[in-house]
């Protein structure tokens, strides 16, 4: 599934290519990848032709694009896009072919030497559209990485906490968040109303780079340390974006179809019996191993990030 950075690179590229203009029709060619619209796929189509797309937001794993009216008022709702296990946000010229698994397809108004179509492309199905209302968030701050700082966030994605690259993130704050629960580290960095925009390969990353177990008791870090997962996961991230995310296969691509590399540079996820590159780099002789998480995987260095006392697993 993507995480914050594939999700955050999306959101770039629409922000290049689409903010500022008008929807001037929809197509859903699949109502099933707008069946969280409750109003249905007919009243979708309608609500939104006309809208001006005014802004591409992110937080954590939820993208929105705020709608104007024609005479630029204040938005009140949001286009929502989960993109879901396989969804892709792709901008295209009108005149070429139909994806095998385009579902929605949004023509937009005329900019020279831009792509007049955005389209949603969704082979599993898992994500979707819909449009939500708008609600501020609870301290007023930017719902999100947005150009306009929009006070605002769907209704839907509120209950998500603030990302890392946020620049509202409150990092004192998770960290007494933290020590008030009695769970494993990961687990933690997992939890979306904790901390946002995590999941499985960055978390195995950053806690490689921190040099912690993911078993970690969160009741028993400390203030530095929590900080310095945190400036792993950033430094982690960061360097995801500068590679356009990670790609293990054609499901995720940028909006012009690209996919991203940072999987060439993972030092964790993903190399079970592999030597870990900083224990071969102190002369050390390590591999990484595998162990089962949550009926999912997770990475560690067995030399670098030992196992605790009391570990929560």
């Amino acid at each position: 599934m993507p995480e914050l950075p594939e999700v955050e690179v999306v959101r770039r590229g629409v922000e290049r290519w689409v903010v500022g203009r008008r929807i001037e029709a929809v197509q859903v060619l699949d109502p099933r990848s707008v069946r969280r619209h409750e109003a249905g796929p007919v009243a979708f189509a309608h609500e939104l032709e006309g809208a001006v797309v005014g802004d591409a937001v992110r937080r954590g794993k939820f993208l929105w694009l705020p709608l104007t009216g024609p005479d630029g008022d204040t938005p009140q709702e949001a286009l929502l896009v989960h993109l879901g296990m396989s969804g892709q946000l792709l901008v295209k010229d009108a005149g070429l072919p139909a994806e095998k698994h385009l579902k929605v397809r949004l023509s937009l108004s005329e900019r020279p030497g831009t792509p007049a179509e955005l389209r949603f492309v969704d082979q599993r199905i898992f994500g979707g559209m819909l449009l939500d209302r708008l609600v501020p968030t609870d301290d007023g701050a930017p719902g999100g990485r947005s150009a306009t700082g929009l006070p605002a966030v769907p209704t839907r994605a509120a209950h998500i906490a603030r990302d890392p690259l946020d620049p509202a993130f409150d990092a004192d704050l998770l960290h007494d968040r933290l020590r008030r629960r009695r769970t494993g580290l990961k687990r933690a960095l997992l939890d979306q109303a904790m901390v946002s925009g995590i999941g499985n390969i960055y978390a195995d990353e950053a806690l490689w780079q921190a040099r912690l177990h993911w078993a970690r008791p969160t009741d028993t870090l400390r203030r530095p340390e929590t900080h310095r997962v945190l400036a792993a996961v950033r430094a982690v991230m960061d360097r995801a974006l500068a590679a356009g995310g990670t790609s293990f296969d054609s499901l995720y691509v940028n909006v012009n179809g690209e996919s991203g590399y940072f999987a060439r540079d993972l030092n964790a996820y993903g190399r079970s019996g592999r030597p870990c590159p900083r224990c071969a780099e102190e002369g050390r002789a390590a591999l990484i191993v595998r162990e089962q998480f949550m009926n999912r995987s997770s990475y560690r260095c067995p030399a670098c990030q030992r196992a605790p006392r009391n570990a929560r697993f």
